[in-house]
């Protein structure tokens, strides 16, 4: 196993408003965990801790690899990615959209086109490679967006409410991909959604949380 991820302990407030409480787990195995709870539960505030996109008030937050702590640093960032509800996509071929994350890190060409077509066939976008992302249906944008965040072979990957504004047909497409993942069995995948039975079709984990803490894991 590679990176895992430890929360001890963790608050966080806004303007005098208590967000979350005491938080603590750990992502220590491969699988499909999922996060449900009501609005206002905390859920995306967790979310945006554990990516480090903010800093709790107090807590720890320890990604551990062969049992050492990992320093946060851009080669830490890396190695996670978040997916939001409201996928951003560039003005330019679909290929061009997943292939964009691997460019940066200056991946070579023909590994770079295997990856980007691997990741397409994956999502089941193989055959919209030179469309247009901005022409995308919002169900073809979100699995764009599960194919950016897998291309680069995250050892964590968080996707908050992926099925939140898709329609049937795409949430099922979503959804099996999400089981394909699990399947792999080679990074540890977080969920956050608000819809019980897919939860339950989904988990291998499955954590509630209530006003800002854990209430069943």
């Amino acid at each position: 196993m590679g990176l895992t991820l430890s929360i001890s302990n963790v608050h966080k407030s806004y303007n005098g408003k208590h967000v979350l409480k005491d938080c603590s787990y750990s992502f220590e195995r491969s699988g499909t965990y999922i996060l449900t709870g009501p609005n206002g539960s905390g859920k995306s505030t967790f979310f945006r801790i554990c990516t480090l996109l903010e800093d709790p008030d107090r807590g720890d937050v320890i990604f551990l690899s062969e049992g050492s702590a990992v320093a946060k640093t851009i080669e830490l960032r890396r190695r996670i990615t978040l997916l939001l509800p409201k996928v951003g996509v560039f003005n330019t071929t679909v290929f061009k959209n997943v292939a964009y994350g691997l460019m940066i890190r200056g991946i070579n060409r023909d590994e770079m086109s295997e990856r980007v077509m691997r990741a397409l066939d994956f999502v089941g976008l193989e055959h919209k490679t030179n469309q247009k992302a901005l022409t995308l249906s919002s169900g073809e944008t979100q699995r764009l967006g599960i194919a950016r965040a897998i291309v680069i072979e995250p050892e964590i990957l968080f996707l908050d409410e992926p099925t939140a504004s898709v329609d049937q047909e795409n949430t099922e497409i979503i959804e099996n991909i999400i089981l394909k993942m699990k399947n792999m069995g080679k990074s540890i995948v977080v969920i956050t959604t608000h819809d019980m039975a897919q939860a339950k079709r989904l988990a291998d984990w499955l954590l509630l949380m209530k006003d800002g803490r854990f209430v069943q894991t």
